[in-house]
């Protein structure tokens, strides 16, 4: 859940002085939320405890977020609609698919595999059974996020004749799932070490190769 703690979540534009306090306030609030979480998991962490973590009364942190779970959601969702923003940057106008796809893929993989990603959606899970929204915004906030911006990607690129799909979004979600594939479940089973260098390198290479395979450009019958 600390995946996105060095990089920015807001749209770059520069707050009214009078709001900055509270901005600032709101976010150390959130990082001592996202402390608590993480050592306590959902059900075990406590609104006290969080308070006293982000160095708080409890009543701020009341003015802030009315119960755990709306803190939960906000923490999760703001961290993996910034994570969604950072990692997918693409450039619609590269020419070179495959360069821009293999960054994407090694930084994806690189996020993914990191110990702190993989607790948070290991407790996301456990709280969605009890609380299905936070779920939803999880799911919201960060794959729909990523994979809708990795489709209008592929929509720019099918209409320069880089690549040829007919379900953008479909073909999003196939890449992701192939750059993860043989990673994902180990980790969330904990089996294993976090990816090294070289399997971020191979699992890239193989989904490039089936990914082109199945959705590179067509060659002309004229």
């Amino acid at each position: 859940m600390s995946d996105v703690k060095d990089i920015a979540l807001d749209d770059g534009s520069v707050p009214a002085a009078a709001d900055c306090g509270e901005n600032l306030k709101r976010r150390q609030i959130l990082e001592g939320a996202r402390q608590v979480f993480l050592a306590q998991g959902f059900d075990g962490a406590s609104m006290g405890e969080i308070a006293k973590v982000a160095g708080v009364s409890k009543g701020t942190l009341y003015v802030y977020f009315d119960s755990k779970e709306k803190l939960f959601e906000a923490l999760t969702t703001e961290e993996k609609r910034g994570l969604a923003e950072v990692l997918f940057k693409l450039d619609a106008d590269e020419p070179d698919v495959r360069a821009v796809l293999t960054k994407l893929g090694r930084t994806y993989l690189r996020y993914f595999g990191r110990p702190e990603h993989i607790s948070s959606i290991r407790m996301v899970i456990g709280a969605a059974e009890k609380f299905p929204r936070l779920g939803q915004a999880f799911f919201e906030a960060g794959p729909c996020q990523g994979i809708a911006r990795l489709k209008a990607y592929f929509d720019s690129q099918v209409r320069a004749g880089r690549l040829s799909i007919d379900d953008t979004e479909v073909a999003a979600q196939h890449f992701l799932d192939l750059c993860a594939s043989g990673i994902t479940r180990r980790l969330l089973f904990s089996v294993g070490e976090m990816p090294t260098e070289p399997e971020i390198e191979r699992n890239v290479e193989d989904a490039l190769r089936v990914f082109f395979a199945a959705y590179g450009p067509k060659a002309s019958n004229g």
